[in-house]
């Protein structure tokens, strides 16, 4: 069970060789089967729909034949050498046939039985038993509590599915729920929408999504992936097996489901109140080119769609109907989804002035009028009209799909065919609403070498606006992807116990690694403080230097403004009343700044995804405010740039009302050190926050810092 080395430097999938040698296994046994246990059933079907029943063994010490077929007592008496098997035994007898077929020289399990770590402190104690054994016996299980896999385009399914066994497709699904698998497999079904492999994982004891993803990607006729996951327990192996799908082009979709808030442990941090699981998990997922989708109706039809299109140039959609209304509401639909629909160049309007009447608007949406009922050249030439527009990649046709009952648009399945042909651009069906696909004319719809069918107009608009958007990640990727380049940061020493570290001593943490920070003196009397004042240039700010305050100004621990000696000596003495009983280590003075923009830069650990930072409007109001850009380090400048843009305020960084703007790219080289300089510390940081980093124009310097470890 080798570990498979990744696109992503010194990552890994821990199981991807195992999970690739039992997608790809040719001798196997069923044990526990038999024509009353209905998982067997199913598994047996599967296998002799396969036509794989001659290197199929049926393992039952009670039963001399089941289903026609001869049993073997244990594994041990198979007559070949055995790949894998399919454990569809109960719990209590799971790890003695793990032994019976480790003797067999097996090196998978497939492990239906429930009961592990899905359900509580014995459960997790049982599967931590059964790792133990597998670990010991050198076989890899995928599972425990799912239904198995079946690998379609290789010929081998031990799954407890009904219908997983189609004509192979293009579209690899993975699953961590058995039953969400086996309702997406029938909805494939009725879409005609054909899988290359669906694989259950379950809860995951040994074999990960990330293994599979990995080994899935080894199969050339896989175009997409279609992944449903409630957690990802391998990060690291999921980060390097994307970002081998996006060397091989193959786009990942994927329903995450659960959130959930990060904050409690981050509380002596502003940046813990801008940083949630799920937007972590949203930051993590679309810096690996990642398209979430909210249904499994999403799921299936943007792997499907993307499965067709690949990566399109240029991004643009365009879509046309026979119904106003339906034009109408996908432009609704499209910024919720983020769907690029562009305004069509002059040379398309006037190719579509000379195809429809007068009264109909050449814009995008189109509507081709009523006149494509009576003329089905119309959706020809508008289709192929909207797919040599310079801005368009993509063309969708809408319509109520014609049936027995309906007339429809007799045109209207060809003329978008024939007309994305001409134009050289991909095509898709979408229904203006859902609609029966038992219906004859809908499953000529959807036949083998039809455009690929998206269901509703929602899903249509969630879908090309997937395909828009990864197409622009892969064609913008950084590759390899690296630490960003900068001044080397030190490490160092934390005083074990110490917790939180002062602003003073932040400070010389931010120095080392190449950070602008606001000059300041270190004071311990009133004296120095004056002298301190002086020196620095009055107006200044009087702060108290406390490992044990995080957030000074909630206790008056800061003074600004300080404009004379005389303010600097009663400054000092307030600040220091203020600390009460903290730990006082002196006061800090540094020259006033004039106006910029303050901004929030703060990394905080997630305990899957690790260090993770935010960036975003800071100061005061940091947490009312509340808009943040998150992203899992590393990242670069370009990177932190691209976040900076997606603030709700980045209007703010350009200059609004005559204030000024500020320098972006200077702004987002920091933001990488202040990353890189969170990394250089090591797991023990828990937090590292720099709040205000004020910006004005070319001048960036933070003006205070907080740094805070893990307990010892």
């Amino acid at each position: 069970m080798t570990a498979v080395a990744s696109g992503l430097t010194g990552a890994t999938t821990t199981y991807g060789d195992a999970a690739r040698a039992l997608l790809h296994a040719r001798n196997v046994a069923i044990i526990g089967a038999s024509e009353k246990n209905r998982f067997s059933i199913l598994a047996c079907q599967a296998q002799q729909e396969l036509g794989a029943m001659d290197r199929t063994w049926l393992v039952n010490p009670r039963t001399p034949e089941v289903f026609g077929t001869a049993t073997v007592a244990s594994c041990t008496e198979v007559t070949a050498p055995l790949d894998a098997v399919f454990v569809a035994v109960p719990r209590a007898g799971v790890v003695a046939s793990l032994r019976d077929a480790a003797a067999a020289g097996a090196r998978a399990a497939v492990i239906l039985a429930s009961g592990y770590g899905e359900s509580g402190v014995a459960g997790r104690r049982a599967q931590d038993e059964l790792v133990s054994a597998a670990s010991e016996l050198g076989i890899a299980l995928l599972g425990p509590n799912m239904l198995g896999f079946a690998n379609l385009s290789g010929g081998v399914a031990l799954a407890a599915m009904p219908g997983v066994i189609r004509p192979a497709g293009h579209v690899a699904l993975i699953s961590q729920s058995g039953a969400v698998a086996g309702t997406i497999v029938l909805h494939a079904i009725q879409q005609n929408i054909a899988l290359s492999h669906v694989v259950t994982t379950g809860n995951e004891a040994m074999i990960t999504i990330a293994d599979v993803l990995d080994a899935v990607l080894d199969d050339e006729s896989v175009r997409s992936v279609a992944i449903f996951a409630e957690t990802i327990r391998d990060t690291r192996g999921f980060r390097s097996a994307a970002a081998r799908a996006a060397d091989r082009e193959v786009p990942i979709v994927m329903l995450k489901a659960g959130t959930s808030e990060l904050a409690a442990r981050t509380a002596a941090a502003h940046t813990g109140a801008l940083v949630g699981d799920d937007r972590v998990v949203d930051a993590a997922l679309g810096q690996c080119g990642v398209i979430r989708v909210r249904t499994f109706e999403e799921l299936v039809g943007t792997a499907d769609l993307l499965a067709h299109t690949g990566a399109i140039s240029p991004t643009g959609v365009a879509a046309a109907s026979i119904s106003g209304g339906a034009c109408d509401v996908l432009a609704d639909l499209a910024a919720p989804a983020g769907l690029n629909l562009p305004e069509l160049h002059p040379s398309t309007v006037a190719a579509l002035g000379e195809l429809l009447p007068d009264s109909a608007g050449a814009q995008n949406p189109l509507d081709v009028t009523g006149m494509a009922m009576r003329d089905p050249g119309i959706w020809l030439g508008a289709v192929r009209a909207l797919g040599k527009d310079p801005g368009i990649g993509l063309v969708l046709g809408i319509s109520g799909i014609p049936t027995e009952r309906t007339s429809g648009s007799p045109g209207f399945l060809t003329g978008v065919t024939m007309g994305g042909r001409e134009a050289g651009v991909p095509v898709a069906i979408v229904s203006t609403c859902a609609q029966a696909v038992t219906d004859p004319a809908v499953k000529k719809l959807t036949a083998v070498g039809s455009p690929p069918h998206l269901l509703s107009l929602d899903v249509a608009a969630t879908a090309a606006a997937g395909v828009s958007r990864w197409s622009q990640w892969l064609a913008a990727r950084p590759r390899p992807r690296t630490r960003p380049p900068g001044r080397a940061a030190s490490q160092p020493k934390a005083e074990p116990g110490a917790g939180r570290w002062s602003e003073w001593a932040a400070r010389k943490l931010l120095i080392d690694a190449g950070v602008p920070v606001v000059p300041a003196r270190l004071v311990h009397s009133r004296d120095e403080a004056v002298a301190a004042a002086i020196e620095l240039g009055l107006p200044v700010a009087v702060k108290v230097v406390s490992s044990t305050v995080a957030h000074k100004s909630d206790i008056g621990g800061v003074v600004l403004g300080v404009a004379d000696a005389d303010g600097a000596r009663v400054a000092f003495d307030q600040v220091c009343r203020a600390a009460g009983d903290n730990a006082v280590e002196g006061v800090l003075v540094a020259p006033m700044r004039g106006d910029g923009l303050e901004l929030i830069v703060g990394v905080v650990r997630d305990p899957q995804w690790g260090p993770v930072i935010a960036m975003g409007l800071g100061g005061v109001l940091v947490e009312v405010l509340r808009d943040s850009a998150v992203r899992v380090l590393p990242i670069g400048a370009a990177e932190a740039a691209e976040a900076l843009r997606t603030l709700s305020g980045a209007a703010l960084l350009d200059g609004v009302r005559g204030r000024p703007g500020v320098n972006v790219p200077a702004v987002a080289e920091v933001i990488a050190r202040i990353g890189q300089l969170a990394l250089a510390l090591g797991e023990n940081l828990e937090s590292l926050e720099v709040n205000p980093l004020l910006a004005r124009g070319d001048e960036i310097e933070a003006l205070d810092a907080l740094v805070t470890w893990a307990d010892a």
